[in-house]
């Protein structure tokens, strides 16, 4: 008897009203699940495709998936805000954590390379310089480790959500914003108080963090896809951000290490230290907000070898003759550079992250 139910198994079942034998795993009409004809005479197929419904499994085309991201935009900026105050609830200062910290990292900076180290030999206002390098580039490094490790961290919310992935990486660099535009205020006083003037170039400071924040955007949507195949990437992460901090002209002016007998000698290593995206958004952050920068910076006056060879010096006067140096990249050059990080870290990440929309959350 068993045998002979095995066969007919093999063959099909036999529907009872019509008669009609169903192929081995095909489900006959009264069985649940069955794709029948609603009562419009369209099956649940010809529905979907009727009404653009997708399978919830399936990668949207780029274009509607930027417009789904743009549709959760409002969702995207209170997420990230709530996210930015629940964040340091349970610490007994509170929010005040976000500008401690990189307050902490500049004392400790210019400590050892400002006074042991006299690595501001020949950077007038060294403190300033300082505190302006280490703020810009803790945004950058703050969006990098979020990001990495958003997607393994937001399990439960990929899992039960359906929703475009690249809103996660975004709410993050969106809460390490919030957190920089907190800790410029303290900026802003910091220098302030050590006698830098309000002025016009100012305003460039808009411009200079827009083109931070959609690098940090793309670049945070490419460590998110990296971080989330790889688990020990958000280990080994801190240790490459932090050679790249030291690459990056935040502890140093890039002229006084081209005046070095490296820098004389390899040329070529100086250029591309300042065409790193991190050392072009601090060199447009201090050219907009310290004067002292804007007018030391090489390049700012006409070329001159015999003033560019007695700085530095130890007078203020002195401190200028740095503008009569040959510049590595000009304004408009740094400028020009830094859109172009933007763009192409914004492209890159965004393809990378989107191509793989379907495995996160998996496994």
């Amino acid at each position: 008897m068993s045998d002979l139910k095995s066969r007919q198994g093999a063959r099909g079942r036999r529907d009872p009203n019509s008669g009609r034998l169903a192929a081995p795993g095909q489900l006959l009409a009264g069985d649940v699940g069955v794709t029948e004809p609603d009562a419009d005479g369209l099956a649940l197929s010809e529905y979907a495709q009727q009404h653009g419904l997708l399978p919830s499994a399936q990668r949207p085309p780029m274009l509607a998936y930027i417009r789904q991201l743009w549709v959760r935009r409002h969702f995207i900026i209170a997420f990230a805000t709530a996210r930015n105050i629940a964040m340091y609830t349970e610490a007994k200062l509170g929010q005040i954590w976000q500008v401690l910290t990189p307050l902490l990292n500049v004392g400790v900076y210019w400590l050892i390379f400002g006074v042991l180290l006299d690595t501001s030999r020949g950077v007038d206002d060294y403190l300033s310089f300082l505190v302006v390098g280490v703020f810009v580039f803790n945004f950058t490094q703050r969006a990098f480790l979020s990001t990495s490790k958003v997607i393994t961290e937001s399990l439960p919310l990929i899992r039960a959500l359906q929703f475009p992935r690249a809103a996660l990486p975004l709410a993050y660099v969106i809460i390490e914003l919030e957190q920089l535009l907190i800790s410029m205020v303290v900026l802003v006083v910091i220098i302030l108080f050590r006698g830098e003037p309000v002025t016009w170039y100012w305003l460039l400071i808009i411009p200079a963090l827009l083109l931070q924040s959609i690098f940090n955007v793309g670049a945070g949507l490419f460590v998110a896809r990296v971080g989330s195949q790889l688990n020990d990437f958000s280990q080994l992460l801190p240790f490459l951000l932090r050679t790249w901090m030291y690459l990056s002209l935040v502890l140093f002016s890039i002229a006084t290490l081209a005046r070095t007998h490296f820098g004389e000698r390899h040329p070529e290593v100086i250029a591309v230290l300042q065409l790193n995206p991190a050392a072009l958004y601090i060199t447009l952050m201090r050219y907009a907000l310290l004067t002292t920068a804007r007018e030391s910076m090489p390049g700012a006056a006409p070329y001159n070898q015999a003033l560019c060879n007695k700085w530095p010096g130890t007078t203020n006067a002195e401190h200028l003759l740095s503008a009569h140096c040959a510049a590595v990249l000009s304004t408009s050059e740094t400028w020009i550079s830094a859109a172009g990080w933007s763009a192409f870290a914004l492209v890159v990440g965004f393809v990378y992250f989107w191509w793989a929309e379907t495995r996160y959350g998996r496994g």
